[in-house]
């Protein structure tokens, strides 16, 4: 059985969990998320536990046990504390500002590059630290948008100049070897 998928998934306080058929919503401080989960697999709600099972032990189905289990994870997460990946810029003259709720990117383009945060997803810049967060409920979609926002000026692995996650290691090269002699 899957290590994952059976184990239970405990409802903090202040969370409200709804089972339809096969959609689940879950309702938090944060916000509410909605999920369709497979039809095969069996969602039950005990006490304040949420348990995933599955009929066989075929191989789909033990795939969909531990990402159904996962993802209705995230979601309870994501309503009681939410998500945040931080990314850090790097170069000289390079900056990110705010313009309401709209990010604005300064990364050696002669353009400033806009970003708008989709519905559910915030922006906080730190211009001391250079820092930028992305935060929201949705795990994948916090994902989704800080690749986005790195996407603009990858790091680059000669200087290390660019947009880059905060514990993200770039392999640095050596750049033109010296005349020989």
């Amino acid at each position: 059985m899957s290590r994952i998928g059976r184990m239970p998934i405990t409802i903090p306080q202040g969370v409200e969990v709804q089972l339809e058929g096969t959609s689940i919503k879950v309702k938090g401080p944060k916000g509410e998320l909605r999920y369709v989960f497979p039809g095969d697999m069996k969602v039950t709600l005990e006490d304040s536990e949420i348990l995933v099972q599955r009929p066989s032990d075929v191989d789909q189905h033990r795939a969909l046990h531990g990402m159904t289990r996962a993802l209705i994870q995230n979601m309870v997460t994501g309503v009681s504390s939410g998500f945040e990946k931080v990314l850090e810029i790097n170069g000289v003259g390079y900056r990110a500002e705010m313009d309401g709720k709209t990010l604005v990117l300064y990364v050696g383009y002669s353009h400033p590059v806009r970003m708008e945060p989709p519905e559910g997803i915030s922006f906080d810049v730190d211009a001391k630290t250079r820092q930028i967060k992305v935060m929201g409920i949705d795990k994948q979609l916090v994902g989704q948008v800080a690749a986005d926002v790195r996407a603009v000026r990858p790091p680059e692995p000669y200087k290390g100049k660019g947009i880059r996650y905060i514990d993200e290691v770039v392999r640095r090269k050596t750049g033109k070897a010296g005349k020989g002699k």
